[in-house]
């Protein structure tokens, strides 16, 4: 299993007033769990948190490490090895339609076309989406959206997946079908969620609350932690 490695990362930026706004507090962590969940209110820093694993964040202070790669000086490898999933899929579905999406991540393996495309319509069809390759992805439903942006991050092959909030746009029965899918995925998943059902299904969560993380530990003694947090 993948191994992150957070040492005092915080994250700071310029405040309009001047000096410094905190948006995530020095933390240290280490995560080497199979799945990790993250939850916590809007805005109280769960998504920096999850930008700092593959560098689209780096900490202001401190470190961070996954598989030994460190985000500020190896931040393209690290980018191969932690694949990120938004919260919205169109905001990462770049081409007309789910083939051509998945095509453009498989460039990096140097496929000629005809292999690139049978790649491409394999991977689908692993995620029951076969017989959308051809759509546009705006005629998908959230949860084929969600599912297309899923399997064009997994073409790279990664070893870790981290996801910011995947379930917040889907109804119920494309969230057990997510759900379902990532369950039966062989990388380490960290994944931000406001859907307490899900983040119990985790190994171990994390609270994060004002831009720190107020607890770490199982998931219903997390999940206690946070409803207490919001009354």
């Amino acid at each position: 299993m993948s191994r992150i490695v957070l040492e005092s990362a915080g994250v700071s930026v310029p405040a309009p007033a001047g000096g410094d706004k905190i948006i995530l507090r020095p933390t240290t962590l280490t995560l080497t769990e199979s799945r990790i969940a993250v939850i916590g209110a809007n805005g109280s820093g769960k998504s920096t948190l999850l930008r700092l694993l593959n560098g689209l964040v780096l900490p202001s202070t401190g470190t961070v490490r996954v598989n030994g790669l460190d985000s500020r000086a190896d931040g393209p490898a690290l980018r191969r090895t932690v694949g990120f999933v938004f919260t919205d899929p169109l905001s990462q579905l770049v081409m007309p339609t789910p083939r051509e999406d998945v095509e453009l991540s498989l460039r990096r393996r140097r496929l000629g076309n005809a292999e690139r495309r049978a790649a491409a319509l394999t991977l689908l069809a692993r995620y029951g989406l076969a017989g959308l390759a051809e759509d546009s992805v705006y005629d998908l439903s959230g949860g084929e959206r969600q599912l297309t942006a899923l399997a064009t991050v997994l073409a790279v092959e990664p070893d870790v997946l981290v996801l910011d909030e995947p379930s917040t746009l889907l109804d119920l029965r494309n969230t057990r079908l997510l759900q379902h899918t990532l369950a039966a995925l062989p990388q380490q998943i960290v994944m931000s969620t406001h859907d307490l059902a899900l983040a119990q299904a985790a190994d171990r969560v994390l609270v994060v609350n004002d831009g720190a993380i107020t607890f770490d530990g199982l998931p219903a003694d997390a999940v206690a932690h946070y409803l207490a947090l919001v009354g």
